[in-house]
Parts: C-alpha cells; sequence; structure tokens
C-alpha cells in the first residue's frame, strides 16, 4: 500500500530537479538571444503607455558582494522567468561577478537566491587585460529566432483565480464548458523552421546556466542551487579577457580579445559532448564590441575585428565561410530577419552603420554615411520591428564623452535595403548599449565614475520621444553592455557592483 505514495514521491523530486528548459521568451545570453538584438518581442506590462504612468518605477536595489577589477563590475543578467525547484516557484537572475562569482537572485522578491565563487585571479590586471571573470553568464539558447509571441505571464506574475459555483449547479469549473461556443477545428499553417514557436512550460532537460571562470575553466551549474551538473572543462587559457559566452546546440561559444592570458585573438567553440576546443584566430585584430560572437538562425557564427572586416565561421568547426572587406569595426554584429533574409549589421570605426546580406558579405547591402567621430565607441547595437512592419536598428553614438541614440530605419528601395536616418535621442552622458521591450527603448546615459551617475531612460521606439527617465535613482556610474529585460522588468548592473530592477510591481 505504501508502494503508490513512493512513486509519488519519487515523480515529485524529479519534477524538482527537471525544470523549464530555456524558454523563447527568457533573456538567455548577452543581447538576449543568438542573433545579440536586444530586442523583448512583447511584454505584458511594459508598453509605450505604462512607463508614462506612475506605476513604472524603481522596484530595488541589490548590492551585491563583489570587487571591482579595472572598471569592470558586474555583467548584465541572464534570466529565468519560471523555475521550479526544491525551493518551490522562483524568477531569478544569473550575474557574473569580476571577483569571480555568480550571483543568483529571486526578482520577484527582491531577495539573494544563492552564489557561488568559482575563483577569482591573481594581481591587479590592466585595463586592456583587467583579469577576474569577464565573460557573461548564459543560459543554453537556440539558433532560431525568437517568436514575436514575447513573454507569457508565468509564476507569480499573474494572481490566481477561483469561483463557488451556485447551489445545487456544481463547481464553475464544470459549469462553465457549457457555456463556451463549440471548439473550432485548428487551422493547419506552415511553420517556419527559421523561427521558434511561442515559449511554453516545459519539463525537458535539466536547467543550467554556463559560467566561464578566471581560470579558464567552462562550469555548467543547476540554477536551482549553483551546484556543478558536471566537472569543469577547459575552455580558455587563464586570465584571457574573455566576452559573449553563448551556448547553442550543446556548443559554446565566446570571443577573446587583447591577447590577455595569453589568449590569440579570436573565437572560440567548446563541444560539450566531446570537450573538444575549437578556434578561429583572428588576423584583423580583436574581436570588436561587447558581445563576441552573434549566431544566425542557420547555425552559422559572425564575429567582427577591430581591424578587419565581418567573418561568416561554420558552426562547432569555426572553419572561415565568408568575410566581408576590411576597415574595422566597432560593434558587435547583429543579425536580424529583413522579408525573410538573414542580414548582418554593425557599425564601422568610421562611424557609419554597415548592413550586409548574410548570403553576400563582398560589400554592404546598405550603408550610412559617418555619423560620429573617430571616437565612436558603440559596442553593440540593437534591432526591432514595429507592429507597422517598419525595421530599425539602434546605435549609441559617443563624441568628447557626450552622445545619443540614433534609430536607423530599413526602407526597401527599388527591392533593395537602405538606411534611412530615423531619429536621434536627446544628449546623453556616454550613452551605452539601448536595448528594446515591446516598441520601447531603453538607453542608459552611462556617466562618470566619481562623479556622474548613470541614468536610464525609456524612449518611444518609433520617435525617439524621452517617455521616462530614472532621475536621481541610480547612484553610480555604469559601464559596457549593462541592461537585460524580463517580464514586467529592466535591470541595470553599475560600477559599484549594485544591480536595479525598474518595471512594474507585481502581484505576489
Amino acid at each position: 500500500m505504501k508502494r503508490p505514495v513512493a512513486n509519488i514521491a519519487k515523480t515529485t523530486a524529479c519534477l524538482i530537479f527537471l525544470t523549464t528548459a530555456a524558454s523563447a521568451d527568457d533573456w538567455t545570453t548577452a543581447g538576449n538571444d543568438a542573433q545579440r538584438s536586444g530586442w523583448v518581442r512583447a511584454d505584458t506590462k511594459i508598453s509605450a503607455s505604462s512607463v508614462r504612468s506612475p506605476e513604472f518605477q524603481m522596484l530595488w536595489k541589490m548590492p551585491l558582494d563583489n570587487e571591482a577589477r579595472q572598471g569592470n563590475a558586474l555583467t548584465a543578467p541572464v534570466l529565468l522567468d519560471f523555475l521550479i525547484s526544491h525551493r518551490g516557484f522562483r524568477s531569478l537572475a544569473f550575474i557574473a561577478g569580476s571577483s569571480g562569482a555568480v550571483f543568483t537572485m529571486d526578482t520577484d522578491l527582491a531577495r539573494p537566491e544563492w552564489s557561488r565563487p568559482l575563483g577569482g585571479a591573481a594581481g591587479g590586471g590592466s585595463a586592456a587585460c583587467p583579469g577576474g571573470m569577464t565573460a557573461n553568464l548564459s543560459r543554453p539558447t537556440a539558433a532560431a529566432l525568437p517568436s514575436l509571441g514575447g513573454f507569457a505571464a508565468r509564476g507569480r506574475r499573474t494572481p490566481g483565480k477561483s469561483g463557488v459555483g451556485a447551489p445545487k449547479e456544481g463547481a464553475v469549473t464544470l459549469a462553465a464548458p457549457e457555456a463556451r461556443a463549440p471548439a473550432r477545428p485548428p487551422v493547419s499553417r506552415p511553420r517556419n523552421a527559421r523561427i521558434r514557436p511561442p515559449a511554453g512550460r516545459s519539463l525537458r532537460g535539466l536547467s543550467l546556466v554556463y559560467a566561464l571562470s578566471s581560470g579558464g575553466m567552462l562550469h555548467a551549474l543547476y540554477t536551482s542551487n549553483g551546484h556543478d551538473h558536471d566537472s569543469p572543462v577547459p575552455f580558455l587559457p587563464a586570465n584571457a579577457n574573455a566576452k559573449g559566452l553563448i551556448v547553442v546546440d550543446n556548443v559554446a561559444y565566446v570571443a577573446t580579445s587583447n591577447g590577455c592570458g595569453g589568449a590569440p585573438d579570436g573565437v572560440w567553440a567548446l563541444d560539450l559532448q566531446t570537450e573538444k576546443v575549437f578556434h578561429w584566430r583572428s588576423t584583423g585584430g580583436s574581436v570588436a564590441g561587447l558581445l563576441g560572437p552573434a549566431i544566425g538562425p542557420d547555425g552559422v557564427v559572425y564575429a567582427a575585428t577591430e581591424q578587419g572586416g565581418i567573418v561568416a565561421l561554420e558552426a562547432k568547426s569555426l572553419k572561415p565561410l565568408a568575410s566581408s572587406p576590411g576597415g574595422g569595426f566597432r560593434s558587435s554584429p547583429l543579425v536580424l530577419d529583413y522579408k525573410g533574409k538573414d542580414y548582418i549589421a554593425a557599425a564601422a570605426a568610421d562611424g557609419s552603420l554597415h548592413l550586409y546580406a548574410a548570403a553576400d558579405l563582398g560589400a554592404p547591402a546598405a550603408k550610412t554615411e559617418a555619423f560620429s567621430d573617430n571616437e565612436f565607441s558603440p559596442g553593440a547595437a540593437a534591432t526591432w520591428r514595429g507592429a507597422d512592419g517598419a525595421h530599425w536598428i539602434l546605435i549609441p553614438s559617443v563624441a568628447d564623452g557626450k552622445g545619443s541614440v540614433a534609430a536607423w530605419k530599413i526602407v526597401d528601395r527599388g527591392g533593395k535595403p537602405t538606411l534611412e536616418k530615423g531619429w536621434e535621442s536627446a544628449r546623453m552622458d556616454t550613452p551605452l548599449p539601448p536595448i528594446v521591450v515591446n516598441g520601447v527603448v531603453f538607453a542608459v546615459a552611462g556617466g562618470r565614475p566619481g562623479s556622474t551617475p548613470a541614468k536610464l531612460y525609456a524612449l518611444d521606439g518609433a520617435t525617439g520621444e524621452t517617455l521616462w527617465d530614472s532621475g536621481g535613482a541610480v547612484t553610480a556610474a555604469a559601464s559596457g553592455y549593462a541592461l537585460s529585460a524580463g517580464p514586467a522588468h529592466v535591470y541595470l548592473t553599475t560600477a559599484d557592483s549594485a544591480l536595479y530592477a525598474f518595471g512594474i510591481p507585481i502581484e505576489h
């Protein structure tokens, strides 16, 4: 008689450790997705109208026990909106700290969940080679383009509902179907293999977050408690300056720059099944930008270099497939879908924006005039598509410490894409790469360490109009790629090792 109870207990234990696979809606890696778009397609609460309301506000600030190294402090968080663990239901943010630890926070309740030290680095480092943990964290990420469905309400984000039926009429849940209209037969629609279906809850596979330590070891950690899923795997030389960690189809990718730790500049790949490491060595200087490689929906890996061009690399093996002419770039590439075809966008060293057809890197399909001077250092771009079908690319522009966010629209001219200037934001003190949530552009004026704190802005994605700003809520400067977003929340990390959450309060 005890066997059924034991089976139930065993099944429950399995469900505790078997949790959601990487959701198509979660911000799973630097830049949100494999394409580094920085774009959250939809959100049930954040919109151009809601950010104007008093309900949109700073929600909380959480200082973390991390020591900054040469201007590096915390990476932008990667997110898991719905986790079932031994501690119950959780919505979590995972951050890499420069001192060598992984920090995990419950974003609903604004409290620490767990932390895991992975070992620091000796010496103070330098601006070019800061040492410590430099790469972002990553959850497994699909190569296919995210769906336009956006975030679904999960976990504690939607209050429960219940009711009591009328006397002698049964429960409302039983009576409700009688009032429903007859179900319509399902409509069969062709599925675009390039685009992921909308995310749903799943209990397939273990939920992991990947971290690259300063010692060059790749750690696969359980999201529920930070314990190792398996033994760490050697990936890079110790103290390499790594950026853009991403895990796609059981392969981890990352870029290295400045020759730190003796690691040649380029892109690295680690087959998680065989533990074999592959390396593409850059001949065009350091890999450009803050986000490292971008990955197309077909799995092709793209990287830009500071003194060369954009290169397309074969998945896993990193064999060169094609490359653009030299000239140098200042941002990581991003991959976007325009009329069913892949295009690669990146900011060039001369301050212009280039757009290449993935099928032909020989020459830009479109490019702009230079819109900044030789101090141009955007780091990363963002892209989004409006409800009207308009495609946008956003770039931070910096000159003499001041700058703005510039928006360019992709317009069809005679069957070919062209780039037209759309809008430019108000002036910002050292703007950082923006992100887009449901048509709202979130941009950060990074400020200056020790003097000017950062400020977060919400801009209308179609006009650049300022809808909201954080005022004096942020008390320290910010740098690098500092933003990410989850349902109803936008997150910002600052140079004093603090995490800020802005957004709309949720029900608990």
